[in-house]
């Protein structure tokens, strides 16, 4: 099952990571209710996989994606895979490099190296890696931007891309650009809206309440949508990191429904 880049999409756990952490059952009831199906946890909330999978499965439930940290990636490999095949989901993403900003090429060329091996090993068990943009890597580098670099010099077969659009819109890339020019190398998408008025960087931070519903923001989403459906993504998620979530995310949902692929 894949999701539609207008009507309902998915949802990132990381959007209600704190009803998850109170009670996983009775968030992916307020999930269902929504109308969402397809989730992309960035955590178990302290549930082995077997659990969370029967959750999900009691529900019609399905996670496509598994979220985990740079560093996790590379130690419990072999555990994350048996980890995303019990989940069920076809990807396994990281969404942030640990380094000292500035993000540098000597930064960028190690998360090459690193992807490009863990990709390959993910690629052998059935599972595609993303790797999920942050802002940071669009330093300009050699006429481009090391997104660029890390994008060509990544392994098209086994290293794929989620875009966030939001951090890219966020350090001055253009998302539907993006897309349009790495139409084959992204399969998932974090659907997210910038408030107006706030000017971006190169840092990958902004404040969690600069998250606003979809359709609210800077960000020019029928534009995106349009892009993204000529793509490959495969996977669209609402992540809302703002404390505004209970009246936001359904707003999301009816704007998204408003517009047509």
């Amino acid at each position: 099952m894949t999701t539609s880049p207008t009507g309902t999409p998915g949802l990132v756990s990381y959007t209600y990571r704190n009803e998850f952490q109170q009670d996983v059952g009775a968030t992916l009831d307020l999930v269902q209710g929504l109308g969402i199906t397809d989730l992309e946890f960035s955590s178990l909330f302290d549930h082995s996989a077997e659990d969370l999978r029967r959750l999900l499965d009691a529900r019609g439930l399905q996670c496509s994606s598994y979220g985990v940290g740079f560093a996790e990636l590379q130690s419990r490999t072999a555990e994350i895979i048996a980890e995303a095949k019990v989940l069920g989901a076809d990807f396994v993403r990281v969404a942030w490099i640990p380094h000292e900003a500035p993000f540098g090429p000597a930064d960028a060329e190690n998360a090459i190296a690193i992807f490009n091996r863990i990709g390959a090993s993910l690629h052998d068990h059935g599972l595609t890696f993303c790797y999920h943009n942050h802002g940071y890597e669009f330093a300009p580098h050699d006429g481009q931007t090391l997104f660029d670099l890390m994008v060509q010099s990544t392994d098209p077969e086994t290293v794929g891309f989620e875009l966030d659009i939001l951090w890219a819109h966020f350090p001055g890339a253009d998302p539907a650009q993006l897309l349009r020019t790495y139409s084959e190398r992204f399969h998932l998408m974090h659907l997210k809206d910038l408030r107006r008025g706030v000017v971006g960087d190169l840092t990958g931070k902004t404040a969690q309440e600069n998250d606003v519903a979809l359709g609210d923001g800077q960000l020019d989403l029928p534009g995106i949508l349009q892009a993204a459906a000529r793509s490959s993504i495969s996977h669209y998620y609402i992540e809302d990191e703002s404390p505004s979530v209970a009246p936001q995310v359904p707003r999301s949902l009816a704007y998204l429904a408003t517009l047509t692929p």
